[in-house]
């Protein structure tokens, strides 16, 4: 029984995997069933067996990519040196790094969205809404610890700042938007933290440090 849970899951695991590698590359609907299964090395019937359908399987490719995505940001803001606003601005340049890569297709939520555009209730678009919330909540949560004021709202910003570079990057794979998108975010947490600093009536100091791209 135990030997068989295990290999449902890894074989499960493999599917998700092969489906995440090429809906990620190729998009939703240019890649078939039949060539997941292909590349998962699994027969299509045993792919059926562990998902009833395609959207099943676009669905688990999107789950799959939530955890990942936001670990991936909380590491470019742990590891960045100075003040919040270069912690926070370096999310963005990281981004700009990873469109350099050939094989960097944008933002895998955002990509199926507009795939699924006519679709508003798919369960994907929902998982997508989702992630883009939880984004939202984790710049909230990075700015409140940083004990500034409006953290919802100035993390509602920043996730829209983010969706705007991830989108000028598929167009423009030129670093300067992603420096650009960087200097934005860092002046809004700056102007952000300056007025916290005046509301507890303490001079206000500029937090802007060398910057680096």
């Amino acid at each position: 029984m135990a030997t068989g849970t295990v290999t449902r899951t890894s074989t499960q695991a493999r599917i998700v995997q092969a489906a995440s590698d090429l809906f990620y590359a190729e998009g939703i609907r240019a890649v078939s069933v039949d060539a997941v299964a292909e590349r998962a090395g699994v027969t299509k019937k045993t792919l059926y067996y562990h998902f009833r359908s395609k959207d099943d399987l676009v669905e688990a490719y999107l789950v799959a990519r939530d955890s990942p995505n936001l670990a991936a940001f909380a590491r470019w803001f742990d590891r960045a040196e100075g003040s919040l606003p270069e912690k926070v601005a370096a999310v963005f340049l990281a981004i700009g790094r990873q469109a350099r890569n050939k094989s960097w297709k944008g933002c895998g939520f955002l990509r199926t969205a507009a795939e699924l555009a006519s679709m508003p209730g798919h369960p994907a678009i929902k998982i997508g809404a989702a992630h883009k919330k939880r984004v939202e909540g984790w710049f909230a949560t990075c700015l409140a610890d940083a004990g500034l004021a409006d953290a919802d709202l100035l993390g509602c910003q920043l996730r829209l700042l983010m969706d705007g570079l991830f989108s000028v990057l598929l167009f423009h794979r030129d670093p300067a938007y992603a420096e650009a998108a960087a200097d934005a975010a860092r002046r809004l947490v700056l102007s952000a933290s300056d007025g916290t600093q005046r509301s507890l009536g303490t001079p206000s100091e500029s937090l802007v440090g060398s910057t680096t791209a």
